[in-house]
């Protein structure tokens, strides 16, 4: 089950009645009362019926003319694999881009009623709030659990949402728009999703296609919109690196694919020696915090093999990547970092947080083991409200990251908060 989809209740919970039709309904209607019926019905939904029910309707859509069964298996490639529900207008702009399209041609966009009816019902409308955008979804959890079990289905169909998030994405008219905007506007509705999803897609599959389109979109990232999108959105950031007019400068390709994560994409940007690997964008950060920051260990390795990176380099709060790694609880990170002799773990933010003193006061106590291997740790190091790593386990109720300080000989237990 995909993760936005959460606790079945909040999909829908009854069988469809287009469903029924392929089940055996004598059998329902046999049964002398409506209790048996019901249960009748939970037993079938339970087992092989509702899968050959949906392997049935699957048939009867490859069996429409072509261009049809191609657009209804199209839908639930993309509602059974996008990271999060889609709404109306986002997937029909993305059913409407062309491969090798430059912009988009409107009139190639499908209404939302002929996607409706090539899915043959496998698909629905979900209203949500007055506020909110209606989406598109499966029409029963346990559809999502049979196009999973069956991944033979789709071809690479992470690898095809990468590439119409990309194509979108270099279209003239979002390349037009002003990376000061605010917000999108609504003549482009995918843009959002494209901007905040293409790289988890293409983490997943990255094909040269992709590859290509990537470095075409992040030659000038900091100029383009979805840059300041991905912070806004995906990245939630409290204090994102905008300028005074809103715009992300700084904030480069090679560090919008070290924060993706995609390592493939990273080795190409690097691989022509034009990019500056220790740029900072508006808030100080490198490409390997970037990466650091959001638990990449490949990107960061990647990163870490080169002459020009120095992995101690801080951001304008002094946080170096070790620190964000070590605060963020990725211990593989933390790992990767610590390899590097030249790697100074006791560096301190303006707030006086070490690594160490980050990862014991948020509980990840992978990571405090990991920093107290590295022999160079100092472990009493107090931050600028007077907190050990101790004190801060501790008043924070992290019990096993406390044991594992007062287990060394050279953590004083005796020091106090000023």
């Amino acid at each position: 089950m995909l993760p936005w989809a959460g606790p079945r209740h909040h999909l829908l919970t009854v069988v469809p009645s287009f469903l029924l039709v392929s089940l055996n309904i004598d059998a329902i209607l046999g049964e002398v009362s409506l209790h048996q019926r019901r249960k009748k019905l939970d037993e079938m939904t339970k087992g092989e019926s509702l899968r050959d029910a949906y392997a049935a309707t699957l048939s009867r859509m490859n069996a429409q003319p072509k261009s049809r069964a191609k657009l209804g298996m199209d839908v639930l490639m993309w509602v059974s694999h996008a990271e999060r529900p889609l709404h109306v207008d986002e997937l029909c702009h993305a059913l409407g881009v062309e491969e090798g399209s430059v912009d988009l041609n409107v009139r190639n966009v499908p209404p939302i009623q002929t996607l409706l009816a090539c899915s043959l019902g496998l698909v629905t409308i979900e209203k949500s709030s007055s506020t909110s955008a209606p989406t598109v979804r499966l029409v029963h959890y346990t559809l999502q659990e049979y196009l999973s079990c069956n991944n033979n289905l789709f071809l690479k169909p992470h690898s095809r949402i990468a590439n119409v998030c990309l194509t979108y994405l270099n279209f003239r008219r979002v390349k037009a728009l002003s990376p000061a905007l605010a917000s999108l506007p609504p003549t482009v509705p995918f843009a959002e999703y494209a901007s905040c999803y293409w790289g988890i897609h293409a983490r997943h599959e990255t094909s040269e296609s992709v590859k290509t389109l990537a470095l075409k979109l992040l030659a000038r990232y900091d100029k383009h919109i979805s840059s300041k999108i991905l912070l806004l959105r995906g990245a939630g950031l409290w204090n994102p690196p905008f300028d005074r007019e809103g715009t992300p400068r700084g904030f480069t390709g090679l560090h919008a694919a070290a924060y993706l994560g995609c390592v493939e994409i990273t080795a190409a940007l690097l691989e022509p020696n034009k990019w500056d690997a220790q740029a900072t964008d508006f808030n100080g950060n490198t490409a390997i915090a970037w990466a650091a920051r959001r638990g990449h260990e490949r990107v960061v390795r990647v990163l870490l093999e080169r002459s020009d990176v120095n992995p101690d380099k801080a951001d304008r709060w002094g946080q170096t990547p070790l620190l964000w790694a070590a605060v963020n609880g990725h211990e593989g990170v933390v790992r990767a970092l610590l390899e590097r002799s030249d790697v100074n773990p006791n560096i301190a933010d303006e707030y006086g947080r070490t690594p160490l003193s980050g990862a014991a006061v948020n509980g990840h106590e992978g990571v405090v083991g990991t920093l107290l291997k590295r022999g160079d740790v100092d472990p009493n190091m107090a931050d600028g409200y007077g907190r050990t790593p101790l004190s801060g386990a501790t008043v924070n109720g992290h019990e096993r990251v406390a044991r594992i300080l007062l287990g060394r000989s050279d953590v004083n237990p005796n020091i106090t908060c000023t």
